[in-house]
């Protein structure tokens, strides 16, 4: 789409200076309009896993992706650009213009809270999938972020830590991702909250102004992160365009038109930022006299889509003794010919699945479906399946189920949260259905308390625990039990306060069918209107050693086990570190007991973050399915049944222990160093150290690598499905240099069947074959932005397996 820029240069012009920098501070989430001139307000949403909307609100649904790791898993730019273009459809259909995704951080430790969230570790394969998913979202008339500009690979002290990083790591590894996405046309990057070399990143003129708009030819708008700007002429100077959000305090807001007037910031840098906010709009829509995108509708097949895209990226690690996939004739010959096939379906994972991870990136979806749900369609109503816990990992309860409550109001299922004033007056009252609420910018200004009840109609007898979670006082009612709460935060980050609130539990024994009140008031905080609480639940249940008896029992009974273990939002989430890569509670201990009793026992983990595996080698096979999305156990189904491929390749190396990882913990001063350089994640651990390598993944069928020829910047790898079906390889290309250390040249996609041959055309990493164009000579700090001298090309199915290769230069 081609923009007049005198247009644009106009409306700025007819702009007075107060208009112009009020205008480059948020209005509340969005932006603010300016009718005078024809701009509408630009609204914004996360959605690094989906485009969640305008709240957040279990009634406002959206569609929920597989998380970005497992679009990285895929390998494959036509999957990040067709999920793109739903994310855009589905922006478009909401009424969002700018998505606050793709994020680009590179996989520096897998410790890292928000690397699901992320791509992957290597730059280059970050870079295709975040280029082809931009494009992809761009194509719907929605504007990319791509975020968080740059160094911002932890979640511990992320608002003030100082990442050390010499210039030629800088601009390697974690800038690559950047520059692609802007060169190929982004339409807003975000800043981030960490400082990188002793400089706030929002005040880093070098990297805002002088590498992103003046060399990559950024002409987006450069949006901080969430409060990210802590200075009014230092930030403006720097380059930032937009602050963001709109609150009663922020450092431009009032503040930006003096500086002009006082000569701290140049008028011509304002007119500036003004001008590449009506650029935005121009580009999406919301800015009179421009044409508005064509239209984007999501597709009526979307969640298949979604289920196929999930598949895509799940990774066959292991499969020893054709233990997959698991077909219904393949099942029951244990209890004699014609038997029902009978499976064990055991895990914490199975009955409290991970769809997605915390903090911002949270979407509600319409529905999620549970491994349960997808193995029962996929085997058929013959089939037996048993379903049992195994463990209990996680640290709070889970919200009060929405089919055991009753809205006292209405009748219906759900829960009625009423908002009080301070005399206690309703001021708003409405039936939800959920009993956890993340609430902004929908609480009424004049709420000093908020009141959520229900009736809980039990269904099993005996002692039942409730929770309250969330910050602030509160008082619990079940029944005729009262308990006043006090919950602090503390020191968390607040994102982390959302998303691992603290909690406090209530007993309270009842008798199956007959209803109780429960009652939960929450009084705010004072920090604003915004709110964070709920209400937990935890029916009767087996003890730890009880639960892990009856699910060996329950394996030994089966034909085969299929075992769910993973993490959750406790565990992988925005505003924390995780400080383990050990699966939570017993579960190593579940697999391990349930292996010994069933020799077919298959595990499926579900978490976004490589854990250890202690037990890798007692079990038949190892699925990991990533955090899913809302199809996520559709998608786990087809793959162990055969119904898909089992696609993905990893993205990031799963190391055997956690000894050795790199740390996010910035220390005592607050300084990140960066130390290791460039060797992060393949290149950082040696192989003794790894038990599933960078690209690692096993499908249904087998592959030969026939030959290698490379001509100029290609390199076409003839490969040979010699296996008994259809499958899918990915290509990889990897360069081993005298001047540089091994890196990711190019990967492809290769689809075959049975017996059949096929060419693969990779695109190598131009730093490697091409001359230096003018413009690219060197790097921030002067280093060189391409390998140079000869270097080996090895081709194969992983970094740890290369079959063919050749010299190059």
């Amino acid at each position: 789409m081609t923009i007049d820029e005198n247009a644009l240069d106009r409306r700025v012009a007819s702009l007075s200076l107060d208009a112009k920098a009020g205008l480059l501070t948020g209005d509340g989430f969005w932006t603010r309009p300016l009718p005078e001139i024809g701009l509408r307000r630009l609204v914004m949403s996360d959605g690094p896993s989906g485009v969640r909307g305008t709240t957040w609100d279990e009634r406002s649904t959206s569609l929920l992706f597989p998380n970005p790791t497992a679009l990285a898993a895929t390998w494959d730019p036509s999957a990040a650009g067709e999920a793109g273009r739903l994310n855009g459809a589905r922006a478009r259909a909401m009424g969002v213009h700018v998505l606050l995704a793709p994020t680009v951080n590179l996989h520096r430790t897998p410790l890292g809270g928000r690397h699901f969230e992320n791509l992957s570790e290597d730059p280059l394969l970050t870079a295709r999938i975040a280029v082809a998913f931009v494009r992809g979202v761009q194509s719907a008339g929605v504007a990319a972020t791509v975020k968080h500009f740059v160094g911002n690979d932890s979640e511990t002290a992320r608002m003030s830590y100082d990442a050390r990083i010499d210039g030629e790591t800088l601009h390697q590894l974690y800038l690559r991702p950047f520059e692609e996405a802007v060169r190929a046309g982004a339409w807003a990057v975000m800043a981030a909250y960490n400082k990188v070399g002793g400089t706030t990143m929002t005040e880093h003129r070098d990297l805002l102004t002088g590498l992103l708009k003046e060399r990559w030819g950024f002409d987006g708008v450069l949006v901080s992160d969430w409060t990210a700007i802590r200075s009014t002429e230092g930030s403006a100077n720097a380059g930032m365009d937009l602050e963001m959000p709109g609150l009663p305090e922020n450092r431009w807001r009032g503040r930006l038109a003096a500086a002009v007037r006082e000569g701290r910031v140049a008028e011509e840098l304002v007119d500036d930022k003004v001008r590449r906010v009506l650029r935005l709009a121009a580009r999406v829509g919301a800015l009179d006299g421009f044409p508005v995108p064509p239209p984007a509708p999501v597709p009526g097949d979307v969640r298949e889509r979604l289920r196929a895209l999930a598949a895509r990226g799940m990774v066959l690690l292991r499969n020893e003794r054709d233990a997959l996939p698991l077909t219904p004739g393949g099942l029951g010959t244990g209890a004699g010919p014609g038997a029902a096939p009978h499976v064990a379906l055991i895990g914490p994972n199975a009955v409290r699945f991970s769809a997605q991870g915390g903090g911002s990136a949270h979407v509600n979806p319409e529905h999620v479906v549970t491994p349960e749900e997808g193995l029962r369609h996929a085997l058929g109503d013959g089939a037996r399946i048993t379903v049992r816990p195994g463990a209990f990992p996680h640290e709070r309860l889970a919200p009060l189920p929405l089919g055991l409550t009753t809205d006292p109001v209405s009748g219906d299922p759900g829960v009625r949260l009423e908002f009080l004033d301070a005399a206690g007056a309703v001021l708003r009252s409405e039936r939800r259905e959920a009993a956890r609420f993340i609430l902004f910018q929908d609480v009424p200004e004049e709420t000093r308390v908020i009141v959520a009840r229900t009736r809980v109609t039990p269904a099993e007898e005996g002692v039942h625990t409730f929770a309250v979670t969330g910050v602030g006082d509160h008082e619990l009612k079940v029944g005729g039990t009262v308990a006043p709460v006090a919950l602090a935060r503390g020191d968390r980050d607040p994102v982390e306060a959302v998303m691992r609130p603290p909690e406090h539990r209530v007993e309270a024994a009842l008798k199956a069918g007959e209803p109780v009140d429960v009652e939960l008031r929450h009084a705010l905080t004072g920090d604003g209107p915004f709110a964070s609480f709920g209400i937990g639940h935890q029916a009767p249940r087996l003890t730890d050693d009880g639960e892990l008896a009856a699910s060996v029992a329950a394996a030994r009974e089966a034909d085969a086990a299929v075992v769910v273990v993973g993490t959750n939002p406790e565990v992988e989430s925005e505003g924390f570190d995780r400080t383990s890569l050990a699966l939570p509670g017993r579960q190593d201990e579940l697999v391990s007991a349930v292996a010994a009793a069933n020799p077919r026992t298959i595990v499926v983990v579900n978490a976004g973050a490589p854990v250890l595996m202690p037990w890798r080698d007692e079990v038949a096979a190892v699925l990991w399915a990533w955090l899913p999305g809302q199809e996520g156990g559709a998608a786990i189904a087809d793959v162990l049944t055969g119904a898909a491929e089992p696609g993905g390749r990893l993205p990031t190396t799963f190391p055997v222990t956690g000894t050795g990882v790199l740390s996010p913990v910035p220390d005592g001063d607050g300084t990140l160093e960066y130390s290791e350089g460039t060797a992060i994640g393949y290149r950082h651990y040696p192989p003794q150290d790894v038990a599933y390598p960078f690209g690692h993944g096993l499908g249904y069928t087998a592959w030969e690598y026939a030959s290698l020829v490379v001509s100029g910047g290609t390199a076409e790898v003839a490969v040979r499905n010699a296996g008994p079906r259809a499958g899918r390889e990915v290509v990889q290309c990897y360069a081993y240099g005298e001047a540089f250390p091994v890196r990711l040249a190019g990967f492809g996609i290769a689809e075959a069947a049975p017996g059949e041959t096929v060419t693969v055309r990779v695109e190598l990493d131009e730093r490697l074959t091409a001359a230096r164009p003018s413009g690219h000579e060197d790097g921030p700090s002067g280093h060189a932005d391409r390998a140079s001298g000869p270097f080996t090309l090895r081709v194969g199915r992983s970094i740890a397996d290369t079959r063919l290769e050749a010299r190059i230069g």
